[in-house]
């Protein structure tokens, strides 16, 4: 009876240390850093008031089709970032505006897409609208396009306005992803642009005002692009991150859910 006793105890015993194990087994994992996905949101969990256009989830861009890590047409930003365009929306709207959205997260598998397009020297769908001036051969050493993004860190966002009077998106002289001198914000109204027009007062005001808005609440612009702006103080200024662009990233990791905000 107590050989039986003592029996039983000990495989008790051996079958609670394997449940321990296994516990601590799935506690070790760990997550690459650029796997990670815990500091980042939904863009319109935080910021409802924006108006989403995600091109690369759609085939209107410069490469033509819908690039590999655009898994839902949503945007994603780092938690700090997306707290300080909240800021310039609810300035914005004061002025009678609102945040249309072109981009946000990029993943890194978005960028090598980019890349492999670039050396493909037939592949020129877009040309005509993206970038009639440029022969495609000089986009990579021109940096239009390079092997590593300030989206991929998370805190880099492509965004213009929208007037809420007019009802339409505001004319800024040139369209979004344009490659060329035309995109530059400190183009001059009247300054020969290559294809385009010089751009007008107008225009140039209204790059201003995206412009001032977003630098007020703590983001610096770029400049060979009026559309795109980097938080200066992003928490990953080192990491490109891997996770593709859908709520099932943020989903996987504990705790993330669109009710807290």
């Amino acid at each position: 009876m107590k050989i039986q006793f003592f029996a039983g105890a000990l495989l008790c015993c051996i079958f609670a240390s394997c449940l321990v194990g296994c516990s601590n087994n799935d506690d070790s994992i760990v997550i690459a850093p650029e796997a990670d996905a815990s500091q980042f949101v939904v863009l319109t969990d935080v910021v409802p008031d924006v108006i989403l256009e995600i091109r690369y989830y759609s085939t209107y861009n410069f490469i033509g089709r819908r690039i590999p890590g655009y898994d839902e047409p949503i945007a994603m930003l780092t938690r700090q970032a997306a707290d300080s365009l909240k800021k310039v929306s609810d300035d914005l709207i004061k002025q009678g505006y609102r945040l249309k959205i072109f981009d946000g997260y990029r993943p890194q598998k978005a960028v090598d897409y980019f890349m492999q397009w670039a050396v493909d020297a037939n592949d020129t769908l877009m040309k005509q609208y993206f970038y009639p001036e440029l022969d495609k051969a000089v986009l990579v050493p021109q940096e239009y396009i390079a092997e590593k993004s300030g989206h991929t860190r998370g805190s880099t966002i492509d965004l213009t306005l929208f007037d809420m009077a007019t009802e339409k998106e505001v004319d800024m002289g040139c369209t979004y992803d344009y490659f060329g001198v035309a995109s530059h914000p400190d183009v001059q109204p009247g300054q020969t642009i290559g294809a385009y027009k010089p751009i007008t007062q107008e225009h140039y005001d209204n790059r201003m005002i995206l412009q001032k808005a977003m630098m007020d609440h703590g983001f610096k612009p770029y400049d060979c692009e009026w559309w795109h702006f980097t938080l200066d103080n992003e928490p990953f200024p080192n990491t490109y991150f891997t996770f593709p662009l859908t709520r099932k990233s943020l989903e996987a990791q504990a705790g993330y859910s669109s009710s807290k905000f």
